[in-house]
């Protein structure tokens, strides 16, 4: 059941049906507000309307005593049950006790106003981004999602595969930049462009040539400006691996087994980053944080700093990408040639504020932050 933003219906909203238990309730808000949520899309009004939309929706029908209202006397009824008294026969005919009108309450006693004229949706934006903040806790929302599987290796986020030995990166407050940058981010097939020979287990049956122009498996990312399936612009997925042969990645969407074939240019990398450089907020320097959008009115990141649960707009020069992060090369004047080519990040050498970009096996350049984009 796809979820329906057109719709007035709180279940068709979410994209649940109505025996829609607890879980799957949290699984389609989560997924929806992190595709929606305002700073995963700069400047997009609508974008805004949405994340207000899909918060409503679940917080009514995330609360036992207003879902019971709202099914089965509706929206207004739903959002004036915190007025009501717990002993209110919720059976019988003539209506909804004591009539509608009135506001509401959220999770945790934070009220929202309903309904208006056309039918508009009441919560505001900030109501909406307190119960986000509330529902993701001090985690990061924007950098990993469960429930994929899948591969594990990507800088930044990795996927619990289930098996032993195999680690999970990426929300919370721990280094993202503690490992040494080996092969490709960690991963551990030793490939990045010859598929996975062998499978899971075991050993490959022979040796493919390392990739350093391919974004690594594992990395988490969204999907922007896929003309053909508008749908899927702002869905995020799973990098599995790149067809050089068509220059485009094999990625796994979250929660699905469908997988789509897209083109570098169509992908934004939701990778881990510190902070630097920031003379009107020295406090912040050295901060972790994940890139969750590109604003290109702007030339800016939109950069989740996990230390204040909030999101910056930071130039690219603002920003340290992770080691292993797969970047394309942009702005290079005095070789104009190597613009548009993509490299793996060795390393970032605080002194000279330049990246070790590795473009081959014995190819490395040194580039400012400002030349390495995501």
């Amino acid at each position: 059941m796809a979820p329906n933003l057109n719709s007035e219906d709180y279940y068709e909203i979410l994209g649940v049906p109505k025996s829609a238990d607890d879980a799957a309730l949290k699984k389609a808000y989560k997924k929806l507000a992190v595709k929606w949520h305002p700073d995963k899309n700069p400047g997009d009004e609508q974008a805004t309307k949405n994340f207000q939309k899909i918060s409503e929706a679940y917080a009514t029908l995330s609360d036992e005593k207003k879902r019971k209202i709202y099914d089965m006397y509706g929206k207004d009824a739903a959002n004036q049950s915190d007025q009501m008294p717990d002993d209110v026969p919720m059976g019988g005919h003539g209506g909804f006790p004591g009539g509608f009108g009135g506001s509401g309450g959220m999770p945790g006693g934070f009220s929202f106003r309903t309904g208006g004229p056309g039918g508009g949706h009441g919560m505001s934006p900030e109501e909406a981004e307190f119960l986000f903040s509330q529902f993701f806790g001090g985690s990061d929302p924007f950098g990993a999602f469960g429930g994929m599987g899948g591969m594990g290796g990507g800088p930044g986020v990795r996927i619990n595969m289930g098996g032993p030995g195999r680690s999970r990166r990426g929300g919370g407050m721990q280094d993202p930049f503690g490992g040494a940058f080996g092969g490709m981010g960690g991963m551990p097939m030793g490939s990045m462009g010859g598929g996975m020979p062998g499978g899971f287990g075991g050993r490959p049956s022979y040796r493919t040539p390392k990739r350093y122009d391919a974004i690594p498996s594992g990395t988490v990312v969204s999907l922007k400006g896929l003309v053909n399936r508008p749908d899927r612009n702002g869905d995020r997925g799973q990098v599995l691996q790149y067809d050089p042969s068509t220059g485009r990645y094999i990625v796994q969407l979250e929660d699905t087994e469908e997988t789509m074939k897209v083109k570098p240019s169509n992908l934004l990398q939701h990778v881990h980053v510190k902070l630097h450089g920031l003379a009107s907020r020295p406090e912040l320097n050295g901060q972790q944080g994940t890139i969750i959008a590109w604003d290109p009115s702007k030339l800016r990141y939109n950069v989740y700093v996990m230390s204040s649960s909030k999101a910056m707009s930071l130039k690219p020069s603002n920003v340290v990408l992770e080691n292993g992060t797969v970047g394309q090369i942009v702005g290079v004047q005095a070789k104009p040639e190597l613009n548009g080519q993509w490299g793996t990040i060795k390393q970032f050498n605080s002194q000279t504020g330049r990246y070790d970009v590795q473009l081959s096996e014995d190819k490395i350049l040194r580039l400012k932050l400002e030349n390495i984009h995501v």
